[in-house]
């Protein structure tokens, strides 16, 4: 099943089926050692699948929940090796989408909804979406789409790990580190723990396009140095004027929520359009400029990474 949250689509399954979440990996292509995200119906639930939950982390989910936050603690015995990747932690979050969140309730379990797209590739952000990039990996007959209509936020949630007495930012998004010290009183730091977190390899989040992300000031160049042979599709804020280059522009967004919100559709836009080049400008990194950036910027790995 497909479920649409605050933040992205997620292909939902079972988090106490190990069936269930080997479907989940199947149908992705997603390597097995990768952990997957719980999704709670409400707060709860967090004690039949976490243990030694620091109270500032259980602050912080009273706080946020239900919203954009997931936060990897040490994990119960009872959780699956398939859920957390093998590791002594899982992922946890209470999604702030209704139909989601009912879906939840009736089932009074926790789902694992790693984003319902091939691995590596760009996230969903509405059933179109889902139903384009994973319809030749699922069952119609036992494989809902819920359409929910477009995600609100439109980037993945923000992960902090919560295995100690420090906020560990593993991954930006709508929740920000200021909103986190604010709430805890302490300081997120960004770390590389070794502990594998969903969303944060190098490479992630990539069209079949080649993704160039670039500042502000370095457009002008950028435009310069193309190929004129090359179908380029451009994503920036709308103050950043292109329309006298030879470029399609694929989305203008006015502020940074709303480029967090256009990103993926942006993205699924330059593939059907078949564009080979996606100049993206970054935005300023402040709010959820952090986690489009690094969207972005891993985007453009991926592509470097197979040139």
């Amino acid at each position: 099943m497909a479920l649409p949250t605050e933040t992205v689509y997620g292909l939902a399954g079972d988090a106490t089926s190990a069936s269930a979440i080997a479907r989940i990996f199947a149908a992705k292509g997603r390597p097995t050692n990768h952990p997957v995200i719980v999704h709670l119906p409400d707060q709860s639930h967090v004690d039949r699948w976490a243990v030694d939950t620091p109270q500032w982390a259980t602050d912080l989910m009273s706080q946020v929940w239900p919203g954009p936050l997931t936060v990897i603690v040490p994990r119960a015995p009872s959780v699956l090796d398939a859920v957390t990747g093998g590791q002594s932690t899982v992922g946890l979050r209470v999604p702030a989408h209704p139909l989601t969140l009912e879906v939840l309730g009736q089932l009074d379990t926790g789902v694992a909804a790693p984003s319902a797209n091939r691995y590596g590739r760009v996230s969903p952000t509405t059933a179109v979406h889902v139903v384009a990039e994973l319809s030749a990996h699922l069952d119609p007959e036992r494989d809902l789409v819920l359409d929910g209509g477009p995600c609100p936020v439109g980037v993945e949630s923000t992960i902090i790990g919560a295995w100690d007495d420090v906020p560990r930012l593993l991954r930006p998004g709508a929740v920000t580190t200021q909103r986190v010290a604010s709430i805890t009183g302490r300081q997120p730091v960004t770390t590389s723990s070794g502990v594998r977190a969903p969303g944060t390899t190098a490479t992630h989040y990539s069209p079949s396009a080649n993704v160039v992300a670039i500042e502000r000031d370095d457009l002008e160049a950028t435009l310069e140095d193309l190929p004129g042979d090359k179908k380029v599709g451009v994503i920036a804020l709308a103050d950043v004027d292109t329309s006298a280059q030879p470029v399609t522009r694929l989305s203008s967004p006015g502020d940074q929520e709303e480029y967090a919100q256009t990103l993926y559709a942006a993205l699924h836009q330059a593939d059907i359009s078949g564009m080979e080049i996606v100049i993206a400008v970054l935005p300023p990194p402040g709010g959820l400029g952090a986690a489009i950036r690094d969207r972005l910027r891993r985007a453009a790995a991926a592509e470097r990474a197979v040139q």
